[in-house]
């Protein structure tokens, strides 16, 4: 038998009839589920030093457990000294069992290593049942070595669901365990 992650097993188990009767689904196939996760990250330094770059990507690739990759800019900005084509950030998508067990790490490792951690804010909400959350430091990540950390950066994490609506992508994701504000 092939390994499962724990909240994969807990959500088809668990999770899918409770947001079933909570909302009043008649038909499984109606229940909103976690289609990916995404971690980007911008470096605005990157204009001047190249491989801050670099070091973003590696520090995803370690982050996440799959290889991240830059961005590029689309457009020149004069102000910034930025030239379409430039890389300016990075980032990775998470599916499947890799995305299940980051939301495990993001939940019972990461989120309470931040100092004064009270919960996450109820308006990263796009409206259309797609949740954002702003992360300050990537050193709250325990995979992150402190001591080969050149720049501590922020890093802002996207969980896209199925859902139709915020109440509902919200009623997910406290499932899944993430801990919002009272």
């Amino acid at each position: 038998m092939s390994y499962v992650p724990t909240l994969k097993s807990k959500y088809k188990e668990e999770y899918v009839s409770a947001l079933k009767e909570e909302f009043g689904y008649t038909n499984v196939m109606q229940v909103p589920s976690l289609e990916k996760i995404v971690l980007s990250q911008g470096v605005g330094a990157a204009t001047a030093d190249k491989k801050l770059v670099d070091h973003a990507v590696n520090e995803m690739t370690t982050i996440s457990g799959q290889k991240a990759v830059s961005t590029i800019s689309r457009k020149d900005i004069s102000n910034f000294k930025l030239r379409k084509g430039m890389p300016i950030g990075a980032k990775v998508t998470l599916r499947g069992n890799r995305m299940y067990e980051f939301l495990e790490r993001l939940v019972w490792a990461s989120l309470p290593a931040i100092r004064d951690f009270s919960g996450i804010k109820k308006s990263g909400f796009d409206g259309r049942g797609n949740y954002t959350l702003g992360i300050t430091e990537q050193i709250i990540f325990p995979e992150i070595d402190i001591d080969k950390v050149n720049r501590i950066t922020g890093m802002d994490i996207t969980f896209v669901t199925t859902a139709d609506t915020d109440k509902e992508a919200k009623a997910l994701l406290q499932k899944f365990g993430l801990p919002f504000k009272k």
